[in-house]
């Protein structure tokens, strides 16, 4: 597994050069190389592209590290894999310099690249996209030579669950199992299942309420427009890398490549909101007493309030006082059963939550690990490597005494996504309690009320 960073150079490009072609550290200068320029005077020609180039550009040039765990690879394999690097990220339109060091107990490749482009004249880019795309290209190039990588099920499970870069509301939906790319993702989940080719998944996201778009990105937008009505692309940074067009294609195709998706029972259902009338107190109400005309509309009023809730009542299955109390106490039972389902199956998720990134922590780490356990005496290498070790450690404790604690990342991924599926069903059938709770409670209180009233004349 090979660790990337990269940082600017503003000042003292030529001591950055020196320390990176060091001979105690450059196995006596053999492991260095360039492209486009001298090693010894890339200081010089650096600067002399900038010049030609009329660039105003502050920085001089780019710091690259690519690091790689401890006897994972070799000198010779550890620059090779460098050098693919600057090909496929610089494309041959930057001078750089690489170095391989091996003087750590660990092989790393500094890669020095002049800033501007000596094809295009242009600055180099540096943000979060590039630096991906760097991370992208070095974890294939690993991957492409035998090398350890980070978990593919873990890049996945958290690329659907971070929370990171939503809005509160969203968060808060997102947690309470209400969100709508939630939602959305989880309808394709269910039509990919159900489907064998593509015409079929999109006929599916019809019949679950999606309205369609075709372009160069899949966009949907359900019916009841509980996302406000816009479209939402199916793209990697809004629905996560399994949610784009190619990879809907993908799932679709070769299942088996795939985690499972739970065979429930996808709804959604349109919740009324609207507030129910309330019955006048025409003892107590002073424009009742006041107005006559108020006190003939609050008569007519109330009782076409009262009408509205008996029909209530009678599609509730309710046909007495008793009745009614008998059934409010009921769906108050239901609500507290489902609210404790819900906070059993959060307990579970942040526990498996917790388990996925424990495991992710000791595979990184288990390699160095390993090696420290050989030698423990070795207090250089502790101090080198201290944190890592503690992380190591710290995740072995975390996982101790879990019941999940020997599964794999990609079944507690299943799992978790299981659960989630269920919480979610189980949110919509507390939501349509707490409705009926809402309109019973305020029939009941509309009958209490009326009665109170007319039994008094």
């Amino acid at each position: 597994m090979a660790v990337t960073k990269i940082h600017p150079i503003e000042k003292t490009l030529y001591l950055a050069l020196d320390y990176i072609m060091n001979e105690d550290k450059t196995d006596e200068k053999v492991l260095i190389s360039s492209f486009a320029c001298n090693p010894k005077t890339a200081h010089l020609e650096f600067e002399q592209t900038k010049r030609e180039c009329n660039s105003k550009a502050k920085i001089l040039a780019r710091h690259l590290i690519q690091a790689f765990a401890p006897g994972e690879t070799t000198p010779g394999q550890a620059h090779q894999i460098g050098m693919e690097l600057c090909q496929r990220v610089l494309q041959g339109k930057y001078e750089y310099v690489l170095t391989t060091h091996i003087d750590k107990g660990h092989l790393h490749n500094h890669i020095l690249f002049n800033n501007i482009s000596f094809e295009t004249g242009k600055a180099y880019q540096s943000n979060k996209r590039s630096y991906h795309q760097i991370r992208t290209v070095s974890d294939d190039l690993c991957k492409e030579n035998g090398l350890s990588v980070i978990d593919e099920n873990y890049k996945r499970f958290k690329s659907r669950y971070s929370t990171k870069g939503k809005s509160y509301m969203e968060y808060t939906e997102f947690k309470r199992g209400n969100s709508w790319k939630n939602k959305l993702q989880l309808a394709i989940d269910k039509a990919v299942l159900k489907s064998k080719t593509y015409e079929e998944f999109l006929k599916t996201m019809e019949d679950f309420g999606y309205e369609i778009k075709i372009g160069k990105y899949l966009s949907f937008r359900h019916k009841d427009k509980r996302d406000n009505g816009r479209f939402t692309r199916a793209k990697a940074n809004v629905l996560g890398e399994d949610y784009t067009k190619e990879k809907i294609k993908e799932r679709i195709e070769e299942p088996s490549k795939h985690y499972i998706y739970a065979n429930q029972k996808y709804h959604y259902e349109k919740c009324s909101y609207k507030k129910p009338d309330t019955v006048v107190d025409m003892k107590n109400n002073e424009k009742v007493q006041s107005s006559k005309g108020y006190e003939v509309w609050a008569g007519k009023h109330n009782m076409k309030t009262m009408a509205t809730a008996l029909n209530e009542m009678r599609k509730s299955g309710i046909s007495s006082y008793e009745e009614l109390d008998l059934k409010l106490k009921k769906v108050a039972s239901d609500r507290q059963q489902l609210l404790d389902k819900i906070k059993h199956i959060e307990k579970e998720m942040k526990s498996i939550y917790s388990i996925i990134e424990n495991k992710n922590t000791i595979s990184k780490n288990q390699l160095i690990y390993d090696m420290y356990m050989k030698d423990k005496e070795n207090k250089a290498f502790y101090e080198e490597y201290k944190s890592q070790i503690i992380a190591y450690e710290t995740a072995m404790k975390g996982i101790k005494n879990f019941k999940y604690q020997t599964l794999n990342i990609q079944v507690l991924s299943d799992k978790y996504m299981l659960l989630e599926q269920e919480k979610t069903t189980l949110m919509g059938e507390y939501s349509s309690k707490n409705s009926m709770i809402h309109k019973l409670g305020q029939a009941k209180k509309n009958t209490d009320l009326y009665l109170d009233n007319h039994l008094e004349k």
